[in-house]
């Protein structure tokens, strides 16, 4: 009997997880996930320590095979792997980001919970939620960070997401994840009254959040007309050497008619070309820009060999008007370099992935310039990373972020990433120009909503007119401590409370 009664909540707990991504893009049921870490909440309420690791293991397991399957795409079909050693991989993938990720706050909420004498439940809500969302933030840096499917992402484009510029998408987690499962603790009789009383506090965020969408926290300073350019380069022809001059044309004639704009951007790696090698096409380009009084910022690898020895960087070029180059710092395992290279290198396929040889760039680059107006460049990844891409922004007067998400083909990969560069444009309050190889291309406003797109998988162009601003956001000045020294205080006040009484 006990064993059904364990294996249910297993099977409930699978379920959960799977939900949870369905308050995501492309869905964005948002009450969902807040229901999916509620129902969590109370089914390892009364767990131990090892119970409560391996419910945290399986809610996990749920959670990132449903939201994250995407990286099969990648593995089989651009990896060159078999179906099954993908679909092995891709298991493994989750089995290890679930162990490590969502398995240590659902053990040490067991830990803290269960010691000695039982916490009530409005304590335990306290300590889980806070708990949920201080590793939410862990995840942004451990083993280099993955900070995918953040529980406040689904509050985006809802009235409450104007908490999101003095809170960061942690803070829009925090108060999701507390108001669900302080609901959930009102269903267990023991001390109700007091878990209602925390749920109505609980519920004034969610009311500050309608007059704070009136809020203007930067200034505007004046206006870009831009151009992108969307080539959509198959990625199985992107770096095959008799398919270059077909991907320099590409571009080329797709910004022959556009050099009247201020700025013109192509996507990451649009030239698959080393920078020393395509030096000559560069200068071209440069004095194209220059005789035009226009901008262009393009992605290209880059090799540098003013060191040692070469070092080759995924990077970013301002030319013509403009002026500058970023080296990307956060850099996708497997992708973009190897961990392990020694023992994984030559093993299959997807171990020896173009341009997964990149190195890491140094922190505090400067900004790129187009004409007077200072650019925050994010490459692909790294605009996921809501501290560091705030950091990055303050001193800016416009976003921009290039990509290439046609390694996971049509899948929830490239969606999910929208609505996380989405969210940066609106925790800095700034215009973010979203550049990339096959879409979604875009102009986002600074508050987070889509002004201009074309559709995916198709070559294009892109226009618009992109507003400058000056000025910061608080959590632009703050980053996420506030929001995590709250969730301290708050698993402290329940641990204390039950030490008085």
């Amino acid at each position: 009997m006990r064993s059904s009664i364990v294996y249910t909540r297993y099977l409930l707990l699978l379920m959960a997880g799977a939900l949870f991504p369905l308050g995501f893009s492309p869905f964005d049921y948002s009450p969902v996930s807040g229901l999916s870490i509620a129902l969590a909440f109370l089914l390892t309420r009364t767990s131990d320590l090892k119970s409560s690791a391996i419910n945290g293991f399986i809610f996990g397991a749920g959670l990132f095979g449903a939201g994250v399957s995407w990286v099969y795409v990648s593995i089989h079909e651009f990896g060159a792997a078999s179906l099954p050693l993908a679909g092995f991989l891709t298991l493994l993938f989750v089995v290890v980001i679930s162990l490590l990720l969502i398995m240590p706050p659902f053990a040490l909420y067991g830990w803290l919970s269960q010691r000695k004498d039982k916490l009530p439940p409005w304590q335990q809500a306290l300590i889980f939620s806070a708990l949920w969302v201080v590793f939410e933030w862990v995840r942004s840096w451990l083993f280099t960070g993955f900070p995918w499917l953040i529980t406040g992402y689904s509050l985006l484009d809802t009235p409450f997401q104007s908490l999101a510029p003095v809170t960061g998408v942690y803070g829009l987690s925090l108060m999701m994840t507390l108001t669900g499962c302080l609901l959930a603790a009102t269903l267990i009789p023991e001390q109700r009254k007091t878990a209602i009383i925390l749920t109505l506090v609980s519920l004034i965020p969610w009311g500050l959040a309608i007059p704070l969408e009136n809020i203007q926290w930067t200034k505007k300073t004046g206006q870009l007309e831009f151009s992108v350019i969307q080539g959509n380069i198959p990625q199985d022809l992107k770096w095959d050497p008799g398919f270059i001059q077909t991907t320099i044309n590409t571009y080329t004639n797709l910004t022959a008619n556009q050099w009247s704009k201020d700025l013109v951007i192509w996507p990451e790696n649009a030239i698959p070309v080393l920078y020393n090698q395509a030096r000559g096409f560069v200068d071209q380009l440069d004095r194209e820009a220059k005789s035009n009084a226009s901008t262009l910022i393009m992605g290209i690898p880059i090799d540098d060999n003013s060191g040692d020895k070469t070092r080759y960087y995924n990077g970013i070029l301002a030319l013509g008007q403009g002026s500058g180059r970023y080296d990307k710092q956060k850099l996708v395992p497997f992708g973009e370099y190897i961990p392990l290279e020694s023992v994984l290198r030559g093993l299959i396929d997807f171990f020896d992935l173009p341009m997964s040889d990149f190195t890491k760039g140094k922190e505090n680059q400067a900004l790129l310039k187009a004409g007077d107006t200072l650019i925050t460049p994010y490459i692909c990844y790294e605009v996921v990373y809501p501290d560091f891409a705030a950091k990055m922004a303050r001193n800016s007067g416009l976003l921009l972020t290039i990509s290439n998400d046609t390694w996971f083909g049509d899948s929830l990969g490239p969606v999910q990433h929208f609505q996380m560069a989405r969210m940066r444009a609106l925790e800095t309050d700034r215009y973010l120009i979203r550049a990339t190889n096959d879409g979604i291309s875009a102009l986002i406003n600074n508050k987070g909503k889509v002004l201009e797109t074309i559709p995916r998988f198709q070559k294009g162009v892109l226009s618009g007119t992109a507003v400058t601003v000056s000025g910061t956001t608080p959590f632009m000045q703050f980053g996420s401590w506030p929001v995590l020294l709250l969730c301290l205080l708050l698993v402290a006040i329940s641990l204390l409370s039950k030490r008085r009484s």
